[in-house]
């Protein structure tokens, strides 16, 4: 296990992590924010789904869900139909014009991390995969965190907001 102080300067390193998710948005179209990134991200891993699954997935309230589905749709990114088993909710789909931009914006994502990391080897690039791949998943859903490991008397609500966006 490791030593306090190296969970300390970890932490701080996560935390600076912002600057380096800061630097990927300025390649991102103006009209596109990290928030419908998220959402169409989803959309093309999961498939059609309905809003309700999209918070969830997300891991934010539903009105702060229904604004980055607004601005993806209205956009022609992604298609809202009535959901043919209860037409009070709406299934979200994403549109081939949706796609394409994904397809757009990875590639931005790829040569942005390709230049800032040239000067990283092969083994250092797999390295990192390796390791965030692991810290993901050893955090897993992290929307709540143990009140054990907290000073509160009882673990947050899951349905409050977190950080957690998906990238490319």
């Amino acid at each position: 296990m490791a030593a306090q102080s190296q969970y300390e300067q970890l932490a701080r390193q996560l935390s600076a992590i912002g600057a380096v998710k800061r630097g990927l948005a300025r390649v991102l179209p103006y009209d596109c924010p990290p928030g419908s990134i998220a959402v169409l991200n989803l959309l093309d891993l999961h498939g059609e789904m309905r809003m309700s699954r999209m918070a969830e997935l997300l891991a934010v309230d539903m009105s702060v869900t229904s604004r980055h589905v607004a601005h993806v749709a209205d956009r022609g990114w992604l298609d809202r139909s009535p959901d043919p088993s209860d037409r009070r909710s709406r299934i979200l789909r994403l549109t081939p014009e949706g796609k394409l931009l994904l397809t757009e914006l990875s590639e931005r994502y790829v040569r942005a991390l390709g230049h800032y990391m040239e000067n990283w080897s092969d083994e250092e690039v797999d390295q990192l995969i390796s390791l965030l791949g692991r810290l993901r998943q050893d955090f897993g859903d992290c929307r709540s965190i143990p009140s054990r490991l907290t000073d509160d008397p009882a673990p947050a609500p899951s349905d409050q907001p977190t950080a957690r966006t998906s990238s490319l």
